[in-house]
């Protein structure tokens, strides 16, 4: 049995025409996962509604965001909608939504906890562009930084570890942890390639940040050495009580957004050594933005999840 958490909510951040960040991206994973032939061992989970901002999301979310920066998603929602970047189209419902996918990404970490075996957060939108002071990318708050701040609260968790596995390196999600000895950040992505970050050299305050850059065209072949070599002895080095991942599908080779060659399959084998680490995993769906391919390596990840 493995945990999803959704909501339909999730659907009305609008993102306008043609935008590769869309609702149908959640639509074609829900409709795949409901007609495997283990669909019965997934438990549904809707998030916890957006009821108690003050003394709940509030103080999480002001520590990983300028309160600036929040109330400007804020505002540009409430009038309406527009841009926070060229590229972050904000709609009325955003700003709700982000709030609730802020949660999904908390119950997550309840799910993982509790049941000790990892869940799937199938929320949007995405997060790992997404800065203290601004949002970029797709992205309007941190969701994997957030939770791994959360899960610190939690008893029994000292060590947080994410990995991003998204083509593009997540750019906010390291600013906003590598100067805190108890979050690891590691990151596989396309270079060059946007948002032009996530350098070999750069290690954290702490040695807590592993950038694994990958050239265009790589294949599962080079990603398993990479994972072999330095992602495994990185995280089994830094041995984390639970371990995030930002969980992007657009390195596959049939997204429009990337020039990585992969595979959904592959992503199977991915889940399969993050289990090696831990079984408390929250996966949290990131990038990934041909419909197909992103449906199918869920489902890759999560039937990897429950052999």
């Amino acid at each position: 049995m493995i945990t999803v958490i959704y909501s339909d909510q999730f659907l009305e951040h609008k993102t306008g025409l043609l935008h590769p960040e869309r609702p149908e991206r959640l639509s074609a994973i829900v409709k795949a996962l409901k007609t495997t032939p283990w669909a019965a061992q997934i438990h549904w989970q809707l998030p916890t509604p957006v009821t108690d901002f003050q003394t709940t999301l509030k103080p999480l979310l002001e520590a990983v965001h300028t309160v600036d920066h929040i109330r400007r998603v804020q505002a540009i929602s409430a009038n309406g909608g527009g841009y926070l970047d060229g590229d972050t189209p904000i709609s009325a419902e955003s700003y709700e939504v982000a709030l609730l996918a802020v949660n999904a990404w908390l119950d997550g970490i309840n799910s993982v906890l509790q049941k000790n075996q990892p869940a799937f957060v199938l929320a949007r939108p995405p997060g790992h562009h997404a800065e203290a002071n601004r949002g970029m990318g797709f992205c309007l708050f941190s969701n994997a930084a957030i939770a791994a701040y959360y899960a610190l609260q939690q008893p029994g968790i000292n060590k947080v570890a994410i990995l991003d596995w998204d083509v593009h390196h997540g750019n906010g999600t390291q600013a906003i942890i590598e100067k805190n000895p108890a979050i690891a950040y590691c990151s596989l992505h396309q270079s060059p390639c946007y948002p032009g970050t996530g350098f070999e050299q750069e290690q954290g305050a702490y040695n807590n940040v592993l950038n694994i850059p990958m050239s265009p065209g790589s294949t599962i072949a080079l990603y398993k050495g990479a994972f072999e070599q330095k992602v495994m002895p990185f995280l089994q080095s830094f041995q984390p009580d639970l371990l995030i991942v930002s969980a992007g599908y657009d390195a596959n080779q049939d997204d429009p957004l990337a020039q990585i060659s992969l595979h959904p399959e592959d992503y199977g084998l991915f889940t399969q050594y993050c289990l090696q680490i831990t079984s408390k995993i929250l996966f949290g769906l990131e990038g990934g933005y041909d419909l197909v391919s992103l449906a199918q390596s869920v489902v890759a990840t999560i039937a990897s999840c429950l052999v």
